[in-house]
């Protein structure tokens, strides 16, 4: 059965760094885009990041560009989101999520585009 599990949230002062793990099973991963989504309370779920399992091409939100960073490990099944120059505005619940591709299209931010989810790790960025 196809799965995936954030972790790593934490909180962190601003202009603090931290990373995120999304390690997953159950997949052919080099069929897949795993994409980095973030939500606040009463907000709709924003992409932040995807990347292509087989070939690492990226993609990244305007808002996150220069300071996210996405990678994969293909000997452990994970993808990771490290985040720099954080601000409070970067505080959320972190959710990534997996969608069959091999191209890490920018519009693959779209959250409506993708079935299956890990349960989100929460990020605070607060002094």
């Amino acid at each position: 059965q196809a799965q995936l599990v954030e972790s790593g949230g934490d909180l962190v002062q601003p202009g603090g760094s931290l990373r995120l793990s999304c390690t997953t099973s159950g997949f052919e991963l080099d069929y897949y885009v795993i994409g980095w989504f973030r939500q606040v309370p009463g907000k709709e779920r924003a992409g932040v990041s995807c990347i292509s399992f087989s070939n690492g091409g990226t993609s990244f939100a305007s808002s996150v560009r220069g300071r996210f960073t996405v990678s994969r490990d293909t000997t452990k099944n994970t993808v990771y989101l490290q985040m720099n120059s954080l601000t409070p505005d970067d505080t959320a619940v972190y959710y990534c999520a997996a969608l069959r591709g091999t191209i890490a299209h920018l519009a693959y931010l779209n959250p409506k585009l993708y079935r299956i989810w890990g349960q989100g790790t929460q990020v605070t960025v607060s002094s």
